[in-house]
């Protein structure tokens, strides 16, 4: 691409930490907790052009969301994108949220337009079930979203956003073999699922409020591992028949078990998978835990390691693509 009038755009992934409510009793469904982190991530160039073209990682995808937020704005004209670097797709880290309102946050700077987030969702057709992406990519940080109802089609509100201790880690370990459902497969899935048995989600709730949440902001990385723990494992019971257990069975559940045994504070599965997460104290228990995963991703994978991230989104214009390594 040439070096003139391009708009960049870096976005973080998001770890999943798990959904509140699948019964929807109270008349709101899903809502759920995760974070921000900065690797993997996206890096994305535009140009504005007489046409829709992309190249690079996720390209293809990249064009549909181009097309689909350009009609919905009723926009002439076209762009050029570039994704220098991709989060890994349908892996559970949030890759399609953060492409779709990428291209739009990118293109509506290109056109002048100032939208929020709601209205980029909204626009790529993004957040119609968990809204954990579409808040990371707004401000990063640790977010708990309030579901929604039924009959909207609204991107669930933001319920709290809260900062991460500086020193706390985490290490994902995305295996090479499988993939994570999305899409209609997704949809379907999820017009599947039994009803979660009566008390779960105010077990869930219960865990939340009274410990998760305390002990984040009060830098107990301990306690926040357990409330975590206890939350994925009373939620991955709820998409068992659907995924095969309460973890994707094989790789992701044999490098979470791996973590437990480990002793490493907090452990479970981003969304469908196939990431697997754990949570450290330090960048010496993080390298550890990343060193103890490695033999474990037999037939190749990549390890994530790093401190939480605290911003969102940035954009910026500059004359030269930055460094991506």
């Amino acid at each position: 691409m040439s070096d003139r009038a391009s708009v960049f755009l870096e976005a973080p992934a998001r770890l999943h930490f798990g959904i509140l409510d699948l019964r929807g009793s109270l008349g709101r469904c899903f809502g759920g907790l995760g974070a921000a982190i900065p690797s993997p991530s996206l890096l994305l160039e535009g140009q504005l052009a007489g046409k829709v073209s992309a190249e690079g990682p996720d390209g293809e995808r990249a064009a549909e969301f181009a097309e689909r937020f350009l009609r919905d704005r009723r926009l002439s004209g076209g762009v050029r994108l570039r994704v220098h670097r991709a989060i890994p797709s349908h892996s559970g880290l949030g890759s399609g949220t953060q492409l779709g309102l990428g291209v739009a946050r990118v293109l509506a700077e290109l056109h002048g337009l100032s939208l929020d987030p709601v209205e980029l969702a909204r626009s790529t057709g993004r957040g119609k079930r968990s809204a954990i992406g579409t808040w990371a990519f707004d401000g990063g940080g640790f977010i708990v979203e309030g579901g929604r109802r039924p009959e909207g089609n609204r991107v669930a509100p933001l319920i709290a956003r809260l900062p991460v201790p500086t020193h706390w880690r985490y290490v994902v370990a995305v295996p090479a073999a499988g993939r994570g459902l999305s899409g209609e497969d997704e949809a379907r899935a999820f017009d599947q699922l039994p009803a979660p048995p009566e008390g779960d989600a105010e077990r869930v709730a219960h865990l939340v409020l009274m410990q998760l949440l305390p002990a984040l902001l009060e830098d107990d990385l301990s306690s926040f591992g357990e409330a975590l723990s206890a939350i994925q494992r009373i939620t991955g019971g709820w998409f068992a028949s659907q995924q095969g257990g309460v973890f994707a069975p094989g790789p992701t559940e044999e490098l979470i078990t791996a973590m437990a045994r480990s002793g490493t504070a907090g452990v479970g599965q981003s969304s469908w998978g196939p990431a697997a997460y754990g949570l450290a104290g330090s960048d010496a228990e993080a390298a550890r835990l990343a060193r103890e995963l490695g033999p474990l991703l037999v037939g190749g994978g990549e390890i994530f390691q790093g401190g939480f991230a605290a911003l969102g989104a940035r954009l910026w214009r500059g004359p030269a693509a930055p460094r991506t390594d």
